[in-house]
């Protein structure tokens, strides 16, 4: 068993976008497993928006990251030491501390992982947290129909690539996208299937989408917000239904943000908005994973990474992430 890990830690909470003054890499005891315990190696690591939000003070759903510990993360590792019943080492598990090379957690925290029925990374991403929040939160959430035209902001990335090609696969009349680049919008087009899609930056989002949807759009699956929300509530039909998983456009606002202004129209357009957290919808996983996964087999449903290697490299690949610079899931490795 190893002596000592490098973790990263919060040092001071960011004020707007996060800078590496607020981070620190530190070595640290590696404990070894109590009574009903695991300890594992982090093999892959994952960074996630929902992140920027825990280094803040502010309540929310979440626990904030507390200041000068070691941070938390999805994770998939090896079994290196097991006094847990059922775990044995070699086994490979998927659980929530990230930010670290190895990790000492209670056996319930995690949860086994084939390495034979899929790359281990994917449980990170398109058959993992971002995947079930894409599925529930079009299926459910949003109450997907098919012949629904659908509008996925933030489309490139792990969740919204997965949400427009479920919707396509479920019998969308129409999937529209943004990304960030022209690059990502050939990619959603010709690689994922989607009917059209723009580039955000080269005009405003409104004239963008309207030009994508003439017929307008049924749902919108906000991963952005702003302006792209208020755009996409002009495009809204007759009793859309508006799924919110992020606002990544005022993570590191320091200022309230205007849009959107067009809010009024939920009245004479009835149509209905609601918020996701996909720790609501865990009992959706077994359908999702049935589902998902047999896409993925058979190719229909593609997926991509952007993959960072070495623990020294988590806090690039997290300010990375802010600034869009992955495609699809963003993905630290450790190795095998």
């Amino acid at each position: 068993m190893p002596e000592t890990g490098r973790a990263w830690h919060l040092t001071a909470r960011p004020q707007g976008w996060p800078t590496p003054d607020d981070f620190a890499l530190r070595e640290e005891p590696v404990t070894a497993p109590a009574d009903g315990q695991l300890l594992v190696r982090n093999i892959h690591l994952s960074v996630d928006p929902y992140m920027r939000g825990r280094m803040s003070s502010a309540k929310s759903y979440v626990e904030p990251y507390k200041l000068n510990e070691p941070m938390y993360g999805g994770a998939v590792g090896v079994v290196v030491a097991s006094r847990a019943e059922g775990f044995a080492p070699g086994d490979h598990v998927l659980h929530d501390l990230g930010w670290r090379e190895y990790a000492t957690l209670p056996a319930e925290r995690a949860a086994k992982v084939d390495p034979d029925a899929a790359p281990l990374s994917t449980y990170l991403g398109v058959l993992g947290m971002p995947g079930l929040t894409a599925y529930a939160g079009l299926v459910r959430v949003a109450g997907f129909q098919p012949g629904d035209a659908v509008f996925v902001s933030g489309a490139a990335g792990a969740v919204g690539s997965e949400v427009g090609q479920i919707a396509r696969l479920k019998g969308a009349s129409r999937v529209i996208g943004s990304a960030g680049s022209d690059e990502k919008v050939e990619l959603l087009t010709k690689e994922y299937g989607f009917d059209a899609a723009f580039n955000y930056k080269n005009g405003p989002v409104a004239e963008q989408l309207k030009e994508a949807a003439p017929d307008g759009i049924d749902v919108y699956f906000d991963n952005v917000g702003g302006e792209h929300l208020e755009a996409a509530i002009s495009a809204m039909n007759l009793h859309g239904r508006i799924a919110v998983c992020g606002m990544i456009s005022q993570y590191n606002a320091t200022e309230p943000t205007p849009a959107p202004r067009n809010l009024a129209q939920i009245i004479a357009k009835r149509f209905r908005m609601e918020g996701l957290l996909v720790m609501d919808h865990v009992d959706m996983r077994p359908q999702f994973v049935e589902e998902v996964s047999a896409w993925v087999r058979s190719g229909e449903l593609k997926y991509r990474e952007t993959v960072v290697e070495g623990v020294e490299n988590t806090l690039d690949a997290f300010l990375g992430l802010l600034r869009g610079e992955n495609v699809g899931k963003m993905i630290v490795t450790l190795g095998a």
